[in-house]
């Protein structure tokens, strides 16, 4: 992304407080943009960036995600299925519920079950939003603090999950939903299986 915004900056005229007073964020902030230093930009953050300078906020996002050619050779591409949306439960293995499909590394399918999500409803906003896609990784259990795709009493939803030796909690981005807390006695009552971790998050912007 350094390269897109120091080039529009310089092209509009404008200056690195310019930026960072329109954005809300430091001049330095503003400076470490512009050399890469600073990734992961959240949403908001992009969209006011994506105004000032005038260009469309994709162009920004796909900058942020684009890999050096010099530390990564180009790679090959694989097709995975987005399995419908994660609030109306994952139906991983009925083809007929397949809403989509994306694209990711061939490595990603070599040894693991790779599948797509899309998100529904605000509980992981501001960073994850309604129409975004998440690429998960199958797996029955993940680190503490990871984001996971959990069944709950037979419907799927994205939540940090974070380990307790009495339970689990699951979390959500947005500070209006409160945390869920589950018993280990809860877990096995309400069939609570972890059906994989989110490796990636594709935002959509319409």
């Amino acid at each position: 992304m350094d390269s897109i915004i120091k080039t529009r900056r310089k092209e509009l005229g404008i200056t690195l407080e310019d930026i960072g007073n329109y954005v809300g964020v430091s001049k330095a902030t503003v400076q470490r943009w512009e050399t890469g230093s600073i990734s992961n930009m959240r949403r908001d953050r992009i969209k006011k960036l994506s105004e000032i300078l005038q260009i469309a906020p994709e162009i920004l996002l796909e900058a942020e995600n684009k890999v050096p050619e010099l530390s990564q050779p180009r790679t090959a591409l694989a097709k995975i299925p987005v399995l419908g949306t994660v609030a109306a439960g994952v139906p991983i293995t009925a083809q007929e519920d397949i809403i989509g499909w994306e694209e990711v590394p061939a490595q990603w399918v070599k040894n693991d079950t790779v599948f797509a999500l899309k998100l529904k409803g605000d509980s992981m906003e501001p960073r994850m939003t309604e129409g975004d896609v998440v690429i998960v990784k199958k797996q029955s259990d993940v680190t503490s603090g990871e984001i996971a795709i959990v069944m709950v009493d037979g419907e799927a939803t994205c939540k940090k999950v974070v380990k307790h030796s009495d339970g689990m909690v699951l979390i959500s981005n947005n500070l209006k939903y409160a945390p869920m807390f589950f018993s280990v006695k809860d877990i096995d009552d309400k069939n609570i299986t972890i059906l994989g971790k989110v490796v990636e998050l594709r935002a959509r912007f319409l």
